[in-house]
């Protein structure tokens, strides 16, 4: 196998913010950003959504709105683009 063909795979620490959950795996993605955990300095790729939060493994209906998302998109398209009704509007 060629030595500079593929990426580096390793110990990855994911961060799921929207619980405060890390968990370990391996992984080839690149990221900028470092945790020490357990002792160990690890790569940290922060995510919304993992199976600790997820709605289908919880059981719990939440809803995750981080940056916004409805409002931008009801002002930029009002309720013409939209199917659903604008509440207190």
């Amino acid at each position: 196998m060629k030595t500079e063909t593929h990426p580096e795979y390793r110990d990855v620490v994911f961060h799921d913010v929207s619980c405060d959950f890390k968990f370990i795996t391996r992984s080839t993605i690149n990221t900028r950003d470092k945790i020490e955990h357990e002792g160990k300095e690890y790569p940290l790729v922060k995510i919304e959504v993992s199976a600790e939060s997820h709605p289908f493994f919880t059981g719990k209906h939440k809803i995750v709105d981080t940056a916004g998302r409805v409002e931008k998109f009801r002002q930029k398209f009002g309720a013409v683009g939209s199917k659903t009704s604008v509440a207190n509007g």
